[in-house]
């Protein structure tokens, strides 16, 4: 992607300006803007400062994350003997012997230059992709914030956050930018957006409107000190479950809109700090509150290091220099009369192609039959966060038609109690481990064997009920992006609403 900052072409009085008074500033003038296509104001240069601080945090929390699983290693990893893939990522497996250790030293050390900027786009890169195969391991690790962050280490790869307050800058003075493109700006605050907008929009479904499944996870939770007691009131639970469907659709919103953001940037910082409190979900609630800081304007960092020079007498200005480190003549070269360069039309290319893949990807639940917190058919990398509870008790059946003989095959001796877990609500991973278990049993010498499943499965507080065909071999079934035909629909598809009255 072209990363090079680029405006209308300006009189040589508005370049002047530019210099001296911050070209940000600048350019952000409504004046300047006014006269630029809306294409041109991607490539219209902003300050760098609030991309160079979510450089510095997110390669921070990153570096906490990987120390954090760091003792998880053996465990979930190395261990277990089988390991539940995603489609078409069957080639994806841990690496033998010590190497996983290996692998979350190099992800340490890459997110650490990412946090310096040292190396960064290297750094960036090496990240993206130690980070994107620790992903993709182990499906029944699945967070959506995994995710997230996949994707956010993908983002940050393109943005040239490594130019200021950075190792890189202070070796490579022709390096040195106070500013970036618009789009770089931009494309931090979609990505972000995009969990908070579908999540919201997922939650608009009846269970959740009714308090389900947050009615029983609070219950779960109500010998926890302090506000414990309040998880079994009513009242708390309908203020979790429609304050956060709120939440999550009019924060992005009120974020962008400059007289609420303040307002907005204290609501998301409480949410995620019950978030926390609440669920167990590791460093998410930070990485969305640092997150947040990105839709206020993108000079919040100086005007901050002004303010606590101002208040405490600190001498930042030496301290950041780097912040300020520019090359004589940024290029500010974009004209109404040319237009877009075909490097910018590129960009403008990929950046849409991004950007719908994330809008249309999340809605192919659709596609499918069914509800989709039943068939679990298009629920993963939707950001469906904290929608459906399922309790689940399933048998798998091994059939030799040679000997006419059927015994139930103790999953136990495959896998670990944290596999069974997520393996038990989810059809596509118990089809895997049908494939797994014949697979196993062909090598065994029983050459046609057939396997078959009783998933007795219980959504939300419904009566539990078959989710899986008990008739269909599903060795013969085949993994597809197209629908099961051996999943059974769901007899209560309404939760009933006067059982909470």
């Amino acid at each position: 992607m072209d990363v090079n900052s680029s405006s209308q072409s300006i009189t040589r009085r508005e370049e002047v300006l530019a210099a001296t008074s911050g070209i940000g500033a600048a350019a952000s003038g409504l004046g300047l803007r006014a006269r630029l296509p809306l294409p041109a104001r991607l490539f219209a240069p902003v300050d760098i400062a609030s991309l160079v601080w979510f450089r510095v945090a997110f390669g921070l929390l990153m570096l906490v994350d990987v120390w954090r699983y760091w003792g998880k290693i053996g465990a979930t990893y190395i261990q277990p003997g089988f390991h539940f893939t995603y489609y078409a990522f069957d080639w994806v497996r841990p690496w033998p012997g010590d190497g996983m250790y290996v692998h979350f030293l190099v992800l340490a050390l890459a997110a650490a230059c990412v946090m310096i900027g040292f190396c960064y786009r290297v750094a960036a890169t090496v990240f993206f992709l130690g980070f994107s195969y620790w992903f993709l391991l182990e499906q029944a690790r699945y967070l959506n914030h995994f995710y997230l962050i996949a994707l956010i280490a993908f983002v940050m790869i393109f943005v040239p956050a490594g130019r200021a307050f950075s190792v890189d800058a202070r070796l490579r003075p022709r390096l040195r930018a106070t500013t970036a493109p618009t789009w770089a700006l931009w494309f931090v605050r979609f990505q972000i957006a995009v969990p908070y907008v579908f999540g919201g929009i997922a939650k608009l479904n009846g269970d959740w409107l009714q308090g389900e499944p947050m009615r029983m996870w609070l219950a779960a939770r109500a010998n926890r000190p302090i506000f414990g007691p309040l998880f079994t009131q009513e009242w708390v639970v309908y203020f979790f479950s429609w304050g956060g469907l709120l939440f999550d659709l009019l924060i992005v919103p009120f974020l962008l809109w400059r007289k609420s953001r303040p307002f907005a940037f204290v609501a998301a910082l409480v949410f995620n700090l019950i978030n926390g409190y609440v669920f167990t979900i590791g460093i998410f609630p930070w990485v969305m509150a640092a997150a947040t800081l990105m839709f206020f304007e993108p000079d919040w960092p100086r005007r901050f290091e002004r303010f606590l020079a101002r208040v405490f007498g600190l001498k930042t200005a030496a301290r950041f220099e780097p912040w300020r480190a520019v090359r004589p003549r940024e290029p500010i070269t974009l004209s109404l009369r040319t237009g877009l360069r075909p490097g910018q039309r590129v960009t403008l290319a990929l950046l849409a192609a991004y950007c719908g893949f994330q809008v249309l990807f999340p809605l192919r639940h659709w596609l499918y039959p069914g509800d989709v917190a039943w068939t679990e058919e298009g629920h993963k990398f939707s950001w469906r966060m904290k929608l459906r509870d399922k309790a689940a008790r399933v048998r798998f059946l091994a059939t030799d038609p040679h000997e006419e003989r059927t015994w139930e095959v103790d999953a136990r001796q495959y896998l670990t109690s944290w596999q069974r877990s997520e393996m038990s609500v989810r059809p596509e991973m118990i089809l895997q481990f049908a494939h797994h278990l014949a697979a196993d049993l062909r090598a065994q010498g029983y050459e046609d064997i057939q396997i078959r499943a009783v998933a007795n499965v219980s959504l939300n507080g419904r009566a539990p009920q078959l989710m899986i065909d008990p008739e269909v071999d599903l060795a013969r079934e085949p993994r597809s992006i197209w629908p099961a035909r051996w999943i059974l629909p769901m007899a209560e598809p309404e939760l009933a609403l006067e059982r909470h009255l």
